[in-house]
C-alpha cells in the first residue's frame, strides 16, 4: 500500500487530540516512504468522501471519540471498500460503549469494576453507589467528563445539572491504587506502563498537557501482576474482536500489598498518537520506532465489506 489518506480532526470532544495525533502520523508515514493525503475531518461528510476520491490504497484512521472511534466512520469505509487501520465496526462500537464493553469483559471472565448505568435525574437526587465512586460518560474517551465523588464532596447535584453527555452516565466503584496501561499490537501485548498523574486522577489535562503526567515503563510492580496485565490486555482485545493496535487501561489496587488486584477499565481501539501518548512509548520500548509503528498499522489495514 503506497497511497494513504490520514483522517484526523473529527467532530467529537477529542478533536484537538486527534489533530495532534494526525499531524504526527502524517509526518511518520512520509518518513516511512508513503504518499500521504492529509484529510482534516469536519462535520461535512460529503467533503470527506470527496477527499477520498481517487480512492487511496488505505486509510489511516487517526480520529478519536464519537463518529471516529465508535464504528461510524468504519461503516463508511467498509461501504467504500477501502482498507483502514484499527478495529472494524462491531469492535469499535462495543469498545466505545462502556456498558456493552463491560458486559463483554465480564462474560470473558475478566475483572471489572462494580457499577451500572444511571439516569442523570437519579444522580441529582442521591448517591447511586457508596462513596467514593466514579461518574463517566458512556460513550466518550480521553477521560472527557470523568468525575470522582468522594466523601464530603457536595458537587453531585451541580454535576448532574451540568451533564452534557446524554441522559445516562456510567457509575462505578472507585478502585484505589495505581493507574496501569498495556498496549497491544496484533497478537502481542507490548509492556505495562504505570501512569503517575499530576492531578487527582488521570484526567484529560493529565493526559495531554505538557508535564501533566509521567510514565514508568516497564511499571515497577510485582512480576505476577505484570504478567497478568499483559494476558488480560490481550484477552480483552480478543474478546471485543479488535484488530491492529489497542490499549487496555487498568486500576491496580496494591494498597494491601503486592501482588495486588487488577481491574480492567476499558479498551481504547484508537490509542492516542501524540507526543505524550502511551502506545508509541511502549512500542519504542520494544524496539519499534514511531514510523515503523505507523507503517505496521497501514500494512495491517483491512476492509470488512
Amino acid at each position: 500500500m503506497s497511497r494513504v489518506a490520514v483522517l484526523y480532526g473529527g467532530i467529537s470532544a477529542e478533536r484537538e487530540v486527534s489533530l495532534a495525533s494526525g499531524a504526527q502520523v502524517v509526518t511518520a508515514l512520509l518518513a516511512a516512504g508513503y504518499e500521504v493525503v492529509p484529510v482534516v475531518v469536519g462535520d461535512d461528510l460529503a467533503a470527506v468522501l470527496a477527499a477520498l476520491d481517487p480512492r487511496p490504497d488505505a486509510v489511516f484512521n487517526a480520529l478519536h471519540g464519537r463518529f471516529g472511534e465508535d464504528g461510524a466512520i468504519q461503516g463508511v469505509l467498509d461501504w467504500l471498500a477501502i482498507p483502514y487501520t484499527h478495529s472494524g465496526v462491531r469492535a469499535s462500537a462495543l469498545a466505545m460503549d462502556k456498558a456493552a464493553a463491560k458486559a463483554v469483559f465480564a462474560a470473558a471472565g475478566l475483572p471489572v469494576a462494580r457499577g451500572r448505568m444511571v439516569d442523570i435525574a437519579e444522580l441529582e437526587h442521591h448517591d447511586p453507589l457508596p462513596r467514593p465512586y466514579v461518574v463517566k460518560p458512556a460513550n466518550e474517551g480521553s477521560s472527557v467528563g470523568v468525575e470522582i465523588m468522594r466523601e464530603g464532596d457536595n458537587r453531585r447535584a451541580a454535576l448532574a445539572a451540568g451533564w452534557r453527555f446524554g441522559p445516562q452516565a456510567m457509575v462505578e466503584e472507585f478502585i484505589p491504587g495505581r493507574e496501569l496501561t498495556v498496549g497491544v499490537m496484533g497478537d502481542h501485548a507490548l509492556a505495562v506502563t504505570e501512569i503517575v498523574a499530576g492531578n487527582t486522577f488521570y484526567d484529560y489535562e493529565s493526559k495531554y498537557a505538557e508535564g501533566g503526567s509521567y510514565h514508568v515503563v516497564p511499571a515497577a510492580i510485582h512480576p505476577d501482576a505484570a504478567a497478568q496485565a499483559l494476558d488480560m490486555a490481550l484477552a480483552a482485545h480478543r474478546a471485543l474482536g479488535c484488530r491492529g493496535a489497542t490499549r487496555a487501561d487498568f486500576r491496580y489496587d496494591d494498597t494491601a500489598g503486592e501482588p495486588g488486584r487488577l481491574v480492567l477499565l476499558e479498551v481504547n481501539t484508537q490509542p492516542g498518537l501524540t507526543p505524550t501518548s502511551l502506545l508509541p512509548e511502549q512500542a519504542a520500548h520494544c524496539g519499534v520506532s514511531f514510523p515503523q509503528l505507523c507503517a505496521w498499522m497501514v500494512e495491517n489495514a483491512a476492509c470488512r465489506a
